[in-house]
Order: C-alpha cells, then structure tokens, then sequence
C-alpha cells in the first residue's frame, strides 16, 4: 500500500459533556389539524387522522411544511455552534475530486469537482492533452438542485445522450448532443422513469418510463406498468416504439440494453425490487423476443457474449451467485452450465480486457479474483487495503482497468489495473485534511436476540476512551438486498475529529451473505432487521463505547423505517434519532408510486390478516404511543421525493408530536427543491450535514472542541 498525501492540520480535537450545556425546553409545535379518516383490515378499524398530509401539493399541506420549518430551522439556529460547524464542513469539503477516465471515441472523458461545486463537471481531453468542460450541470440552474443523471454515448463517441432530474425527482428529460460540436441534435424527451439510456448504433436508443401521471398527483402517482421503448433519432418522441411491457406484458420494472458486441438486445423484467424474467433478442438476425429464465423469483442479467455463447450471473439455486453460459440456440435454464461456480461469498461478476472479474464480498469487504472467459483462474488482484472496490470492469478490447477503492478511513481514490500483469497502480488520489493514521477501523461480531452472529464496523480516533460517554452515530439500513461496505464519508470527518464513533452493522435485510441473508429480513422475518439494529446499540453500550445519553441512531429510506421502528419499540435505546426519508406508514406504502414494488421485501397490508397484524405491528406510524418520551428526533424529509412520498414522514412526525412527552425536540426538517437523496447539490449536503451534528450534539449536551478552539 502506497503511503496517503493527505493534508494535516494538526488538529488536536476532543469533546466534553458541560453541565453549562444549553437545557432543553418545551417546543410549542404547529398544530396539525386531525380529520375523521377510517380504513378496514380484516374487520379491523384503524384510524388515519393525518391522511390529508398525503396530498402533498395542496396549499394546506404547503402551509404546513412552512410552519413546521420555521420552528425546526428556529431551533437549529439557535444552536451557538452550528455555523462553526459549517464553516468546517466547507473547508473539508474542499478539495479536488476527480473520477476514473473512460475512453468515448477520440476523447477521454472524466468527472471532476474543484472543492465546493453543487454539480460535478464532464471534462474531456483529446490526443494531445488539451482539456475542455464538455457539460457542467452547474449551468442547468442556479441553485445547483439540477442534477445529470445518468449519460450514454455511442460507440464510436460521436453522440451523447444524456438525463437530467430537475429537484431530485426521478421523472427525467433525455437530451441527445453532437459531441464534435456540443449541438443539440434533436427534441429533448420528456417523463422518463427508472431508466438508463442504451444505444443500438448511431441510429436510436432504448429507454424505459410509465405513463405520464395526472396533473397535480406528479410527485405521488402509483407507477405501476413499466414500458421499455426505442427511439429513433430525428422522430418525435409520441412515434417511439413500444418494445416490450405494457398493458399486454404488465410489469413494475423493464429495462433493456445491447451487449458490447451489439449482437443481442438483454430484457430484464419485474414485479418487485428483488427477482427479474430475462429475456434476448439476437439483433444480428433480428429475432424474435426469446424467453431465457422466466422464474421472477431468481435474479439474473446478461454479464457478457461472445457470438452465440453468452454468460450470464445468475442466482438460480445459486442464493450467493454464480457465473453460467448457454447459447442463443436454446438460452433456458437446462442447458446452463457453471463457468464460476457458486462459492460461500456473495459474488458479483465482470468484464474487460477479454477476461471475467469476480468481487466477492467477503464479511462485508472486497475480495477480486481474475479469470479467463472459460472459467479458468489467473489471479487474485492485489488491493490496496481492506475495504471497498467500486467499478472494476471495462471494454473488451482494453489492456487495462480504472477502479475506485475506498474505506472508512481511505478516500475514493482511483488505481490503473494492467490486466496482462495484475499489477496496481495509483492513478488519482485527493489530498484532503486527513490523516486515517490517527484513526482505526475494527470490525467485530455481535449476537443478536435469536443469537444470529451479525457484524459491525467500529471507527475511532486511535487514542479514545472506551469510557461510555463518546459521541457514537449507528447508521444501518437492512433490506431490499443492498449490501452497506466500508466507505469514506467526507462529512463523517467532523463527527470522528470531534471524538466522535460511526458504526456500521451489516443487518439482516441486507446483501452482505448472499439472498438467505435478505430473506431472513423480509416480510414476516422483518422484525430480526429491527432486533438486529437494536443489538449493535446495545453491544455499543455494554462494551463501553457509548452509553444511551451519548447514541445517535440514523438511517435513510429503508433505514428511515428502521430507526422510525427502533425508537417506537426501545425509545430509550438512544439520545437522538434520525429517522431520513422514511417508509414510515407500513399500510399504504404501496398506494405511492413505485412503492408496490417493495412488496417482495415488506408484504402488503392486503395480502392476509397475518401479514396486515404484522406490518401495522411495527409500522411507525402505527406503533407511535401516548405519553413516551421519544429521543430527540429529527425527522428529515424532501418535498419533491417521488419514491418515499414525503407523507410517510409528514405523518409519522404530525404524530410523533401528537404522543410525545418530555422535553426532547421532536422535529421535522422538509428539504425544498430537493428528492429522495440523487442529485443532491454540495450545498444542501453541506447544510443538512451541519444541522444534524449540531441537533446530535446539543441534544448529547457535548460540546464539540471546534466550538471553542482551534488549534
């Protein structure tokens, strides 16, 4: 491992606990008014008196979110410390970041953002060096909240195709450029949803979107059939063509894209977020759409072709992956042979330079193995450090690969890999003020209430004291197969220099040991996601680490119904909770936009009485109770989120303020402008830092030393 640049200041930083500390007082909240709403489950009554929040573009509910602003922000601004906090939050903040190139064509092109930028920039250099911005998002509007996301160009680089998301929303527009001249070439498209942007030659791409929603429902809409289309350049977007889904094919999510060697057109199929149907079509000799796996309960894409032969990643009787090939005579599932057999790792495969690439995920971190196309093993690739390797794949016809490796303590720094000699090689690296030798990472195991060995990464300043009085943030998400690996956080920077913890449980719900990993935290098996959760906070406590006055519990969208879930069943467990972007009404997520797409992760309240008992059990809203004091809570929440529809959180906060006793401020922070998180402007990432480590803090009755001195 090569020795770390970074910048340091020297910076000698603690925190105390101060009986000066501010004490809490009584926050007179808005009052939310209550309308006489009842739905049946079963025979069973259950009441919704903040219903009228879903409606969230009516005047009401924008009133709503002014009043409930101004008491947040009020009360954030009157924390002495907080703009400290920003200011450093800046100055961390700022420094060059730059991505892995990629080659399109006679240009290398490659992101990169000076320090404090709300967009990252597309630069390009040609074959003399010259560098130029190719597209700055910076320009797409003022305040920085739209947002590039997500680009394609064509082979041979001559055309650029690209996705912007206005606020953070995921409808997009699709926008097509001459990359020789930067001209628009043709009509932007418009109401594009959970897409990317794949090209069949220069002549068109396909591109996936539902129905456009009605007027005034936009943000809350129910997507519910997914269609996947082919455009052609210089026609109107209404003459696309629908290839597949549909009302004739009705499924919640279609995607489409061609294989490198632009032989077959790869569909993938789905009801829910988890199992897809794979589909082909041999575009060389424009066949018909063939069926290759129609079992929607397994997980399957094309990995890479070569003629008729095509591989594929599969985790058909396979729950932690496996590499297969058939051939496009007869692609079904009988004729499928191992080319990587399934290991006890969870393996993520890919391609470049001729050769197949696995990342295994090894009790959370990355583990690389080199292979022929046939199977046969070359290498183990050397990495850097234990941690995290990100986009370790490239064209076949490259003698090399650009990879991104990153950990708790190791910024996102690039690495050329010379496939011929499996030799690294650093590429990029950020200088920033940090030194991760002051610092230590440990990763442990911890039982759970039904004795499940789960793990969980601790990070620390080298020198703290296990003296149950730190500072520790718990941040987890658990479900829908993701899987949370060792990352560098800029913003995590102020909480660790300021004495604080950050650990990272690998829950149940998750990816991290394969699909038996997930299922054990899906549906009726939700509750061990929360068990889990609760376990690590209390190991925090019983080894010293922490104690309940000193714990900040935190997750987002999935993770938001996790800590929503945590604080309503063991309220004492921590001092502080943030609860972001939460799937916070367990009853009618699935009523909203892409949300009955997460049925195969939760269930519905519809599906049987067991399962509506269960969900209404643990959902937040629901098991809120009068007359407990809740932590300190900030809800946070964006009025344009079109995923978790920004009612689960004005709901479960209109209540949580209803129920709650005690002095503990339970707020709600609704970010304007902004989504459920993509997109999301430095500025704003900035902010919503700074607000919530000055909440944690005050609320701690910690003082951060950058409050009082630096040195």
């Amino acid at each position: 491992m090569k020795k770390l640049t970074y910048v340091f200041l020297g910076l000698i930083l603690w925190s105390c606990r101060t009986p000066e500390s501010p004490p809490q007082s009584e926050l007179a909240y808005p009052q939310t008014k209550k309308v006489d709403t009842v739905d049946v489950y079963f025979e069973t009554e259950v009441l919704d008196p903040y219903r009228w929040l879903e409606d969230d573009l009516s005047e009401e509910t924008s009133d709503w979110v002014k009043k409930q602003n101004e008491v947040t922000f009020a009360y954030l601004d009157q924390i002495d410390f907080k703009d400290k906090l920003r200011n450093r939050l800046e100055e961390l903040f700022d420094y060059k970041r730059v991505s892995a190139p990629f080659q399109e064509g006679d240009y290398e092109y490659y992101y990169q953002n000076d320090g404090l930028q709300n967009q990252s920039v597309l630069y390009r250099k040609d074959a003399n060096g010259t560098e130029e911005v190719f597209i700055d998002p910076n320009k797409f509007s003022e305040d920085g909240t739209t947002s590039l996301a997500g680009s394609s160009f064509t082979d041979d680089g001559s055309l650029f195709a690209y996705l912007i998301s206005i606020g953070g929303s995921d409808w997009r527009k699709a926008i097509v450029m001459n990359t020789e001249t930067k001209e628009i070439v043709e009509d932007t498209l418009h109401n594009i949803k959970f897409s990317g942007l794949n090209w069949r030659g220069n002549e068109g791409f396909y591109y996936s979107s539902y129905d456009k929603p009605k007027e005034g429902s936009e943000l809350s809409a129910k997507t519910q059939i997914h269609k996947l289309f082919y455009h052609k350049l210089g026609t109107d977007q209404s003459e696309d063509k629908l290839i597949f889904g549909g009302e004739e094919n009705p499924y919640r999510y279609v995607g489409g894209y061609v294989t490198e060697d632009n032989r077959y057109l790869v569909i993938t199929a789905a009801v829910s977020t988890s199992g897809n149907k794979l589909f082909i079509k041999d575009l060389a000799n424009n066949g018909e759409i063939i069926p290759v796996d129609e079992d929607i309960e397994t997980d399957e894409y094309v990995l890479h072709s070569e003629g008729d032969r095509i591989l594929i990643q599969t985790n058909y009787e396979a729950p932690n992956q496996r590499v297969v090939e058939t051939n496009i005579s007869n692609p079904i599932i009988s004729t499928w042979k191992d080319v990587i057999p399934e290991t006890d790792n969870v393996l993520n495969a890919s391609t470049g330079g001729g050769y197949l690439f696995t990342n295994y995920l090894v009790d959370a971190k990355t583990e690389i193995k080199q292979y022929t196309t046939q199977g046969e093993f070359v290498r183990e690739v050397k990495l850097p450090s234990i941690g995290t390797v990100y986009d370790f794949g490239g064209d076949q016809d490259e003698d090399f690969i650009y990879y991104t490796f990153t950990s708790f303590t190791y910024p996102q720094s690039i690495y050329k890999y010379d496939i011929p000699s499996g030799k690294s090689d650093l590429y990029k690296q950020p200088e920033i003020e940090f030194n991760p030798d002051n610092y230590e990472t440990k990763q442990i195991f911890y039982e759970s209430k039904d004795g499940t060995r789960v793990p969980m990464f601790i990070v620390h300043k080298k020198s703290m004291e296990l003296n149950g009085k730190n500072p520790t943030e718990l941040y987890a998400y658990g479900g829908f197969n993701i899987s949370l690996r060792p990352s560098f956080s800029t913003s995590r920077i102020l909480w660790l220099e300021n004495g604080g913890i950050y650990a990272q449980p690998n829950l149940r719900g998750g990816g991290e040991y394969g699909e038996e990993w997930h299922k054990a935290g899906t549906k009726m098996q939700k509750q061990n996601v929360f068990d889990d959760f609760i376990a690590a906070g209390e190991w925090l406590i019983e080894n010293n680490y922490t104690s309940s006055d000193y714990l900040a519990i935190r997750g987002g969208s999935n993770g938001g119904l996790l800590v929503g879930a945590a604080m309503t069943q063991k309220p004492d467990l921590a001092k502080v909770a943030f609860p972001a972007v939460g799937v916070m009404d367990m009853l009618r997520y699935h009523k909203f936009t892409a949300g009955a797409g997460w049925a195969s992760d939760y269930g519905t309240s519809e599906d049987s009485k067991e399962m509506f008992e269960y969900l209404k059990k643990y959902s937040p809203v629901h098991a809120l109770k009068p007359n407990v004091e809740y932590p300190a809570t900030m809800v946070t929440t964006a009025d344009h989120d079109d995923r978790v529809v920004p009612a689960h959180s004005f709901k479960f906060a209109a209540t949580l303020q209803e129920y709650h006793v005690g002095n503990n401020p339970v707020l709600i922070r609704i970010e304007t402008d902004a989504g459920h998180g993509a997109g999301t402007p430095i500025s704003k990432t900035i902010e919503q830092a700074a607000d919530r480590y000055s909440f944690a803090w005050y609320n701690m009755g910690v003082i951060p030393k950058i409050a009082r001195e630096k040195l």
